[in-house]
């Protein structure tokens, strides 16, 4: 139950933070944001405010945002919809397509044709009488309450996605990615300031452990390592993979002790981890306990898992590819509830990580993804011309068929490794 709970939070802060990005830049920008969710399917609470509706929904996996005139949403009204139009003075004010809300003053209407997006009327048949064709007039801030009972503002051409210039769109789909990289650093430095100190990554020596090679051997706090054999051990990595490279073997510490330069003899505990055998002193870094320190790790850790997931994305794109290296919900569900039973500093860190991996994978240029919408407002750009409708919504399907076959293949692969052994 702690894995299923910790996974619902993270998934779900991750994709709501993306989302809220989308929503911010949407709002500056002067497109209308008809509705922002916070998780999916049937509607358990809903708000309007300034225009947007707010919703909370069933499931609590993450949340979208619909945006007017973007693909995802969808504003049109099929002729012969019954409906039912609240009107003040000579506009309609409330267009009422669901059965769950009833308006006594609503007047009842089969919808025949509807333009809710240039001209703002509607044509139909009042009150079933199909002798007069009925004109409405459409306010430009109407609503219209959704067969589910959600009431959203309607879409104006003039509110909608593309009616902003093309560097507020890219902005707007830029956004999302942007708020998971903040998220990650904001992340990586809470987790900093619940660590008992920041490992500096440099040669010095931190706590020495009781019992261990090192303390045999005299090291002492402060001391630095300055080679392991002939190589210079500058850093902390550096000093590590080498001790490691040398399991039960006799090596020469060349250390710099209260700024004296002395050689120490030592022979590395071997020790084993899944089956193989790396040399261990018994040493930790030394670390920083100041505020620059924990701040400056949000950066640092959250740059150093940057380019590690280019590193893998290099590796894939170079033919290197390998579907293990992907992740689904099945795979991402997995390791929270490894990650779940070691606490909430590595908890925090796991989200910073996903956040990462969340806005990068979204900027990879497939269209449907964030990328992809930003490799259109390029080539819009360098075009100075908008592309076609038709050809992006082509573009668009390709990249969503792409994503659904990679989506049910990458799942598919995680049942395997991590259920079916």
């Amino acid at each position: 139950m702690t894995a299923i709970i910790t996974f619902i939070i993270v998934f779900g802060i991750l994709v709501v933070v993306h989302e809220f990005g989308h929503y911010y830049a949407a709002k500056k920008s002067g497109i209308l944001v008809r509705e922002f969710s916070v998780g999916m399917g049937p509607k358990l609470y809903a708000y309007r405010k300034n225009n947007t509706t707010y919703t909370l929904r069933l499931l609590p996996l993450g949340g979208y945002v619909r945006m007017a005139g973007a693909q995802e949403d969808d504003s049109e009204i099929k002729p012969g919809t019954m409906a039912s139009l609240l009107i003040n003075g000579d506009k309609v004010t409330k267009i009422i397509t669901s059965s769950k809300v009833y308006d006594a003053q609503a007047v009842p209407v089969q919808i025949s044709k509807a333009d809710l997006v240039d001209d703002l009327t509607i044509e139909g048949y009042e009150n079933g009488d199909e002798s007069e064709m009925k004109h409405y007039d459409v306010d430009h801030d109407a609503t219209i309450v959704e067969e589910d009972g959600t009431e959203v503002q309607i879409a104006p051409r003039d509110v909608q996605l593309q009616s902003v210039s093309v560097w507020k769109r890219m902005i707007t789909n830029f956004a999302g990615p942007f708020n998971n990289f903040i998220l990650a650093i904001v992340c990586a430095i809470i987790a900093a300031f619940m660590m008992n100190g920041i490992p500096m990554g440099t040669n010095q020596l931190g706590h020495i452990k009781s019992n261990s090679v090192a303390k045999t051997a005299g090291l002492k706090s402060n001391d630095k390592i300055l080679a392991v054999g002939n190589k210079t051990t500058s850093n902390w990595t550096t000093l590590t993979e080498t001790i490691r490279d040398n399991p039960g073997k006799k090596v020469d510490l060349k250390v710099e002790s209260k700024g004296k330069i002395k050689h120490v003899s030592v022979t590395p505990k071997t020790v084993k981890i899944s089956g193989q055998k790396y040399g261990q002193l018994g040493i930790m870094a030394k670390k920083d306990y100041s505020l620059g320190a924990k701040i400056k790790y949000g950066f640092t850790s959250s740059w150093q898992t940057t380019v590690s997931i280019f590193q893998v994305l290099g590796k894939m794109a170079s033919g290197g590819f390998n579907i293990n290296q992907l992740s689904g919900p099945v795979g991402i569900y997995s390791m929270t509830s490894q990650v779940a039973s070691q606490g909430i500093i590595n908890i925090i860190l796991f989200m910073s990580m996903l956040s990462l991996n969340l806005g990068i994978v979204n900027l990879i240029p497939i269209p449907a993804l964030d990328g992809g919408k930003i490799l259109l407002n390029i080539i819009e750009i360098i075009r100075r011309k908008p592309i076609p409708e038709e050809y992006e919504n082509i573009i668009t399907l390709v990249g969503v068929g792409i994503l659904v076959l990679l989506m049910v293949a990458v799942t598919w692969n995680d049942i395997q490794r991590f259920f079916i052994k």
